[in-house]
């Protein structure tokens, strides 16, 4: 397929030739059927004739991009059918995020300014909690602060509350009827079984499609290898390390026991396990994105703004670690706070909703192939 100036699109006309792409492009496999063992797409593919829209929106989200069936395929560039799987699969998938998301006024909003939007949001953030620090009295942003509920004695624990509860709270909220949207338009209405979703929990939680096939992705190196599933192993596991640190010390906070906590606390023990997740797979990640046609993305920069905010995440909450008996301990945290309030505005529209609207994509093919299997 050749390059196209996709700004010359609106989003409705950009998702029906992304579909149409797609859709030619599984008809080339469909007929082929070399690659049927390698991931999850070949073989929910196989049980179509036809592709309509929702189908390719619900392949495009099983694809991993590993890249094993673009090194495969006899068709691939400079063939004239110009099969490139993993590219027709990332188009697609990238523009169904936006069809997808909740409030649909904000389509395309991230995907243009994912950098302005994150680094205005660090800025106002930081900048307010900066003034309710200066508000309590001057100079408290450099003081000392240690003992139990320090953190508060610079930043009221209510005000952390509103602002953050508020950003957590929408940010979920518009994830689930992101993925409440893409699951209406992709499932076909069937039951589910339960083995269906326990399978879709495996498959997610071992990255199982992201071996291509067996050797693993294809890197900078031009070689398989499972640099990238434990990149992304090390990012996921990090992340939900991190949320239940958060989620333990707010329970301790309500039970009486204040921030900050000893070294070997579990809070403080799973908030570095994490932290050391969060920074070496987006280090890994970023330092092994292919450059290979078969990987290029037209929507790459939201992937990499996410990448890097979580490592900024990660980087500053280490930071407040080291620093929280220090006079440092008050700038550290303000900027930490707000990349984390970033973050959480982003996450609705950001790379970080694409492994949901996967999840829910693992459950359908789980589904469709346990069904199969019985007929």
């Amino acid at each position: 397929m050749s390059e196209v100036n996709t700004s010359d699109f609106n989003l409705a006309d950009l998702a029906r030739m992304n579909q149409d792409e797609a859709a030619r492009q599984m008809s080339i496999c469909n007929a082929c059927r070399y690659c049927e063992g390698l991931c999850a797409v070949f073989p929910a593919m196989e049980l179509r004739r036809a592709f309509a829209g929702e189908d390719v929106d619900y392949l495009s989200n099983l694809c991993h991009n590993c890249g094993a069936c673009y090194d495969a395929c006899q068709y691939a560039p400079p063939h004239e059918f110009g099969v490139n799987v993993p590219q027709a699969m990332a188009d697609l998938r990238e523009n169904s995020y936006q069809r997808y998301v909740w409030p649909a006024a904000f389509a395309g909003l991230f995907q243009r300014n994912a950098f302005w939007i994150g680094l205005t949001a660090v800025v106002f953030v930081a900048a307010f909690i900066t003034g309710v620090i200066g508000w309590h009295a001057a100079g408290a942003m450099f003081a000392t602060y240690t003992g139990d509920g320090a953190f508060y004695r610079l930043i009221p624990h209510g005000v952390l509350v509103a602002i953050f509860g508020a950003l957590l709270g929408y940010a979920v909220l518009a994830m689930a009827l992101s993925v409440r949207r893409f699951w209406r338009a992709s499932h076909s209405g069937e039951a589910l079984e339960p083995g269906s979703i326990g399978q879709a929990i495996r498959d997610t939680a071992t990255l199982r499609y992201l071996h291509g096939g067996g050797p693993g992705c294809t890197g900078v190196s031009g070689r398989p290898s499972d640099h990238r599933r434990w990149c992304h192993h090390a990012t996921a596991y990090g992340f939900l390390l991190c949320l239940a640190s958060t989620s333990l010390a707010t329970v301790c906070h309500y039970l009486g026991y204040e921030a900050p906590y000893a070294i070997w606390h579990p809070v403080v023990i799973l908030g570095v396990l994490g932290g050391i997740g969060l920074i070496a797979g987006p280090i890994g990640l970023l330092t092994g994105r292919p450059a290979s046609a078969r990987s290029r993305n037209r929507s790459a920069d939201i992937g990499l703004v996410f990448i890097v905010m979580l490592l900024a995440t990660s980087a500053s909450g280490l930071a407040v670690l080291v620093l929280r008996a220090t006079p440092a301990m008050g700038l550290a945290l303000t900027i930490h706070l707000g990349i984390v309030a970033a973050l959480f505005i982003s996450l609705p529209y950001g790379k970080f909703v694409h492994g949901l609207h996967r999840v829910a994509a693992l459950v359908r093919h789980a589904h469709e192939q346990r069904a199969a299997a019985r007929h």
